[in-house]
């Protein structure tokens, strides 16, 4: 699965939909964004199960301030619409493909009661 390109207009619906996804925060600038590129591309083809979406904080200077995105790149993980994850710097693939395996054996019932209890 090719990834997809979030802006205001299609962020919420994507990042609230059931499953999990994962966002990268970056610009054309960015040499770690454009290193980590390929990486998150590759990923998004070996899951396609997974929603990857990229969204250029340059265009969408918005989401960036939305999310308190201060370095890039920066990768976001939503399950079942909740964030689950988000932290800055290039990911090597091993890297990523062990975040993506923890995201996907989180039991988010107990994800769910944790922000519960939190809040």
């Amino acid at each position: 699965m090719a990834t997809v390109t979030l802006t205001t207009e299609n962020f919420d619906k994507t990042a609230k939909a059931e499953g999990i996804v994962l966002v990268d925060f970056w610009a054309s600038w960015c040499g770690p964004c454009l290193r980590f590129g390929p990486i998150f591309e590759s990923a998004s083809e070996r899951h396609e199960d997974i929603t990857f979406g990229k969204v250029d904080t340059e265009a969408e200077v918005e989401l960036g301030e939305r999310f308190g995105i201060a370095s890039i790149p920066t990768l976001m993980v939503i399950r079942d619409g909740i964030i689950v994850y988000a932290e800055p710097g290039a990911l090597p693939e091993p890297t990523l493909e062990n975040i993506i395996e923890q995201v996907r054996g989180l039991d988010m019932n107990e994800v769910r009661q944790r922000m519960a209890t939190k809040g």
